[in-house]
């Protein structure tokens, strides 16, 4: 891909990046919406994502450009609008460009900028994360920069928050950021703290990207978010990682049907990513997939993020040989699939899952094959 990368810019510009940075997208293994309720999750970064070049430029110009929209935009050095139509790609570096001085570090001049990517958009494989990371990188790099990585993770966090709009927690950024390859990011997001979990041998990772609607923007995601808020409030804890089932229980005349059902699935789905932990850490893939498939089920009967399509496609893969469990990956309404299988899963089982899926909606999911990869760096 820097290749690619190289030459493309080459083509739009008419002279080499000085600076290239690279950051992979990621898999939420487990902990569907819990790392805004201060719990925990597991995430994987993947051999996919996204490439940034950059070079400075002296007239105060910065021109951004991506495959994703064709086009050259062109703003001022001071110019931080946040974009619409085929230019809002640019709201991930533009939303880093804002946050640097929140966190006490220099802007870059003017420059001229340009992404691309090997990720799916929208199959909640987080490509967002992956060109908030990669611009945040080339950015502090071209300024002589080099803060914490936890740092530079926060900065991501900040632009997908403030400036884009969506109230994601740190997985998406957190994974990107602290990937490690043949390991899983472990997130205790009440710091936030990372480390790294070794992925036993044998595991195998399939998305199945079914391309329907995934705009997180369009306020599902931010509606559970506020559930989950109101949930915790009545609970009397600032978050609802400080609950417990017995808790919930004993308060649930002060809750709302709808607020005790997503606080349900939080609470529980943090012990899941607890049992996940101890089950890696013996080697147990069986295991591990159960608590995958269990996840996606509290996703579909109590977070309801879920559409009938993923549901589909859980069905049908865990049904499957060779395959562990599977969950739907990222925010959900829409989006992708993660089955873990085992090293002799094939692409003609997955064709056969595909089929199915055909037969009930008429197209066909892409499908991903994807390994584990590296955290951003600069290249």
């Amino acid at each position: 891909m820097k290749e690619q990368l190289l030459t493309r810019f080459q083509t739009v510009f008419g002279r080499a990046p000085e600076v290239v940075a690279q950051a992979p997208g990621r898999i939420e293994f487990i902990g569907n919406h819990t790392d805004y309720n201060a719990g925990t999750v597991l995430g994987a970064s993947i051999d996919r994502g996204v490439w940034v070049g950059y070079a400075a430029r002296t007239d105060g110009q910065r021109r951004f450009f991506s495959d994703l929209s064709g086009q050259i935009l062109t703003l001022g050095e001071k110019d931080l609008a946040k974009q619409s139509g085929p230019a809002s790609w640019a709201n991930y570096p533009l939303g880093v460009l804002a946050a640097l001085p929140v966190f006490e570090l220099k802007t870059p001049g003017g420059f001229d900028f340009l992404a691309i990517s090997n990720l799916p958009v929208g199959a909640g494989l987080s490509s967002s994360a992956a060109l908030e990371l990669a611009s945040a990188l080339v950015f502090l790099k071209a300024t002589g920069q080099n803060p914490p990585r936890e740092t530079v993770v926060k900065i991501g966090k900040h632009a997908e928050n403030n400036f884009v709009g969506v109230p994601c927690g740190i997985l998406d950024q957190g994974v990107s950021g602290f990937g490690l390859k043949n390991h899983l990011v472990f997130i205790d997001c009440r710091g936030p703290k990372f480390a790294t979990v070794p992925l036993p041998a044998g595991a195998h990772f399939w998305i199945f990207n079914t391309h329907t609607k995934h705009a997180l923007v369009d306020g599902l995601y931010a509606a559970r978010h506020k559930e989950c808020m109101e949930a915790a409030k009545a609970l009397g804890v600032s978050a609802l990682v400080e609950a417990d089932l017995p808790k919930l229980e004993a308060s649930k005349a002060k809750l709302s049907p709808t607020a005790y059902k997503r606080a349900k699935h939080v609470i529980e789905e943090i012990a899941r990513v607890e049992q996940t932990n101890q089950a890696l850490k013996v080697g147990d893939l069986k295991k591990v997939g159960q608590l995958l498939t269990a996840s996606h089920r509290s996703s579909q009967t109590q977070f309801e993020n879920s559409t009938p399509e993923l549901d589909t496609l859980v069905d049908a893969l865990v049904a499957t040989p060779h395959v562990f469990g599977a969950r739907l990956t990222g925010g959900g309404f829409g989006g992708a699939v993660m089955a873990m299988t085992d090293s002799t899963f094939s692409e003609t089982q997955a064709r056969q899952v595909a089929a199915t899926y055909a037969k009930k909606y008429g197209s066909e999911p892409e499908l991903l094959h994807c390994q584990t990869g590296d955290g951003a760096k600069v290249v």
